[in-house]
């Protein structure tokens, strides 16, 4: 009877154990084939039925961004960010690209910027950054950024156009360096310009001065005649 028993208890653990794998290796194949609607279910369920598996969580928020589900995407992510370990550079990426597109900068950045500080070698956080820094206004921040990308991914298949937006950034930030020195210039020559007419018109103003005094100056000699006329 006891041997009946232990065969059975064993035989339970090794069901929910198969079943909880199932279900985690089945979403991860509906994922892998592009069946997000199909995988969500199976994951929800791997992760109900083993809370702490970081794996899980992290297919279940990628599934949640494929099924347009930022908001519990972003859940997910957090939740597990904590206790991610290992693979928290990933969760942090992760929360980073959500926040991206939804429009949300400096969400996306400072994930990013989490994403590589917990690892300095992880090319995809920098590549995201440089992106939130371009839609940021922070050209020369994105530049270095895109530059480490390529350091780290050599043979990135996005190469050639990260290279031309990093020479037209560079361009652009030439010109207006070009156009900021032109417009000091100009702004320099006027006000020499101003100060050489105002100079002449203080010179002018003050011979004026000097002419009226020297007319005062002049009348004092002229002699009143105080008696009356007489007409003949």
């Amino acid at each position: 009877m006891m041997k009946k028993t232990l065969i059975f208890c064993i035989s339970a653990i090794l069901t929910v154990f198969c079943y909880g794998q199932s279900n985690l290796t089945r979403g991860e194949e509906l994922m892998m084939q592009n069946n997000p609607s199909g995988a969500v279910a199976f994951l929800e369920r791997a992760l109900a039925e083993e809370p702490s598996n970081v794996t899980a969580y992290l297919y279940l928020g990628i599934v949640y961004e494929q099924l347009n589900r930022p908001d519990d995407a972003i859940a997910i992510y957090r939740r597990v960010l904590p206790m991610a370990g290992n693979q928290s550079a990933i969760v942090a990426n992760n929360l980073g690209n959500v926040y991206f597109r939804r429009g949300n900068n400096d969400l996306a950045e400072q994930f990013y910027s989490q994403a590589i500080s917990t690892s300095a070698v992880f090319p995809n956080a920098y590549l995201g950054r440089a992106n939130t820094r371009i839609k940021s206004g922070q050209l020369l921040s994105a530049v270095a950024d895109y530059e480490q990308y390529l350091v780290l991914e050599p043979r990135s298949v996005q190469r050639p156009n990260i290279e031309q937006l990093i020479n037209l950034i560079r361009s652009d930030i030439a010109a207006e360096e070009m156009r900021k020195i032109i417009a000091e210039e100009e702004a320099r020559r006027l006000e020499e310009e101003r100060a050489k007419l105002l100079e002449s018109v203080s010179a002018s103003l003050q011979s004026l001065s000097d002419s009226s005094q020297g007319l005062s100056a002049g009348s004092e000699n002229i002699e009143h005649y105080d008696g009356e006329f007489e007409l003949d």
